[in-house]
Formats: C-alpha cells, structure tokens, sequence
C-alpha cells in the first residue's frame, strides 16, 4: 500500500484557485480509483489534459487461448520469447484468466515514439534482466535487475532502457495492486513483522514538466485493444501533485525472508496482494533449523489457486532441471511437491540462494497459444521415478 507523497508545487487547498506565473490558472486532475472511494492523486497540469485532436486505429489485444480447461503441469521456457524492439509488440501473454494476464517481454530499444497507459489493469512489471529509468506524468524511477515496478491503471509512461538485452515478467490485474493486509496496522502503516517496511519502498524522485503543444501519440489500452489517441500537449506537463496513487519501486533483493524451525509455507513469501491473486518472492535465506527439518517443501494440493513460479537466479533446491527464465505452472486441484531426490538432497543444507517470483490466482489460468508455443509437454511426468 502506498503512503502519501508530495512532488512538485501544489496550492495549499485542493479545488482553489493556483496560477501561473503569467497569471493564467494551472489545470487540476484528480487521478483516482474505485469511484472516489479507492487511492488517488490530485495533479496540477500546465495544460488541459483533456484536448484530443485525433483517435486513429485500434487493433485488439486479447490473448489468443489455447487451453481454456487445463489440469496440466507446464513448464515454460520463457527466455524463448524472442527480443523485439518495440516494447508493446515484446510483450507476449502466456498465462491468462479474467483477474490478470502473465507476459513475458523482452524489449531491445525504450518506447520513443509513444507514450502508454493501460487503462485496463494496474502493471507489475518484475525486471530480470536490464536497467535504466521508468518515466512518467507523476515522476520518475530508476530501475535495474531485481526490481518490482507497481504502476497503477491509468498512468501515463515511457521506458527507457539503457541496453538492449532486457526481460521482463509482468502481471497485468484487472483488480488493484497492494501489500498483504497482515503485514500492515490499521492506519496502513507496516508491522514490525513485515519483510518490508515503508523505507524500502521508492516513490518518485523527478517530474518532468513539458509545456509543449504538438501532436503526441499515447497508445491506451482499454478493454483489451490498443487505441491511438493524438493529444494536442504533452502528457508530462504536470508541474506539482500529491496523494497516495502513483507508481513505485521495490526491490526483490529488499525482501527479508521469514525462517524458522521447520518449513515455512508459502504465505512467508509474500509480497503483494489483490482480490484475485498473490505475488510472492522467493529469496536467498538460511533454511530450517530443527535438527530434523526437511528443507525442501512438502507435497501439497493446490485445491483453491493455481500456481506459477517464475525462476530468477540460483539453486531451484525443489525442482530438477530448472533454469532462470523458466516459469511452472502447477494448476489447481491436483498435488505437487518437489522432484524425485529433491527432498533427499536438500537434508543437512544450511541456505538456498534461490530467487524466484510466484503467482498464486484464485481462479483458473488458460494456457495461451504463446505460451504452449515455449512448453515443455512432457513436464508432468517429471516427478515418475
């Protein structure tokens, strides 16, 4: 959950009059959600934000399934996906159901010619690979390898990369993005019992305030098309904003884990939250210390979510022949449980240094003809002896 942020000037009231320094007014924008009842912004613009001069072609997005009904274990190979230069066309959904879309992207050059907003889904975009700066009407971030970008619908951005070799994981969700409610008090402030606390989470640092008018082409996503809309200034004129809804940064490698005795179950790992899934980050740690504790996790049934795990870097102690840009799919209603010998090689180990993103959705993912383009068929019978 975020906290309050200012950045930029702003008048002391909300709804008042704020001028310029020719006299003529700043234009206000409340950028909300959930009807007013949701987080919000309240953002000063040099110019209207609301001057279209044209809304050229729309081209649909929806994910092409392949399996709509699937109680088959996957493996994906995700570092398959081929890197192309422009960031949307990157982008290629594997898994999907209605709550959110898993894609996978691997984008060789920054988004110059347009701006983007999904006005759909709020984004978590997790960097694998590649660094550089996420820019956008409500300020700026800096990104490199291990980040976890929050960006919320309706934010207007560019990025841009500083090399060409860049992969992404990307959870679209069509519900918004928060930090699991056990972690926090009731005044939204963050346990002493979280993995993280507020200090390690980065709001925006610099806005970029353009006045300039033109033709600027933001592509929005709305109801799974892309519609190119020309607006006749630039998006980036805001000159001050403050609130609670804007995008921010948290790095994997800031995630504390929480050990113990015997094995943690997954709830441990957890990072984020919605209505309909959870993300957690599965990192570097010591392993369990009773003087016969199993490290490697226990067989269980996935009864009420599917589950997906996306392999960063190191040692994947619970599965054989596991690589980084490998993702796992382990539907609902059947057990899973580590490979053959996993369990037995894990015994006596003091530490992992895995570091893996999971995604746990409360309702049925579809397999994308994308995504059964890069599977392994043969995964599931991975664990015969």
């Amino acid at each position: 959950m975020p906290f309050y942020h200012k950045l930029g000037k702003i008048p002391h009231k909300r709804h008042t009059i704020f001028k310029k320094p020719n006299g003529d007014l700043y234009y206000e924008q409340l950028f909300g959600t959930i009807g007013f009842d949701g987080m919000s912004s309240n953002m000063y613009h040099v110019h209207r934000p609301t001057q279209v001069k044209e809304i050229k072609q729309s081209y649909d997005v929806t994910p092409e399934i392949a399996l709509e009904n699937n109680l088959k274990s996957y493996r994906l190979h995700g570092f398959k996906i081929k890197a192309e230069d422009d960031f949307l066309n990157s982008r290629k959904t594997v898994l999907h159901n209605q709550d959110c879309n898993i894609t996978l992207a691997a984008p060789k050059t920054s988004t110059e010619a347009y701006f983007y907003k999904n006005a759909d889904a709020d984004e978590l975009l997790f960097i694998h690979k590649g660094s550089g700066k996420l820019r956008t009407q409500l300020g700026n971030l800096d990104f490199s390898y291990g980040d976890y970008l929050v960006i919320p619908r309706g934010v207007i951005y560019k990025i841009d990369f500083e090399t060409s070799d860049n992969r992404l994981f990307i959870v679209e969700s069509s519900s918004p993005i928060y930090t699991p409610k056990r972690y926090r008090n009731h005044f939204g402030q963050l346990l002493e019992h979280s993995p993280f606390c507020e200090r390690d989470l980065r709001q925006p640092y610099e806005l970029e305030t353009n006045d300039e008018k033109g033709e600027f082409l933001i592509k929005i996503r709305k109801q799974n098309r892309i519609f190119d809309m020309v607006y006749a200034t630039h998006p980036f004129d805001v000159v001050g904003y403050d609130g609670y809804n804007y995008p921010y940064a948290f790095s994997i490698h800031d995630f504390e884990p929480i050990t113990g005795r015997v094995h943690q179950p997954p709830p441990v790992h957890q990072t984020f939250e919605t209505d309909a899934f959870v993300v957690c980050s599965f990192c570097p740690r010591l392993y369990d210390y009773h003087p016969e504790a199993i490290p490697a996790p226990y067989n269980h049934s996935n009864i009420d979510s599917d589950e997906v795990l996306y392999y960063v870097d190191g040692d994947f102690m619970s599965r054989n022949d596991i690589e980084a840009g490998h993702i796992s799919l382990h539907p609902a209603g059947i057990p899973h449980g580590p490979h053959p010998g996993a369990a037995e090689r894990s015994i006596g180990k003091s530490k992992t240094e895995e570091l893996a993103v999971m995604v746990d959705t409360f309702k049925p993912l579809q397999v994308t003809k994308q995504g059964l383009n890069i599977a392994d068929e043969s995964y599931h019978k991975s664990w015969l002896e």
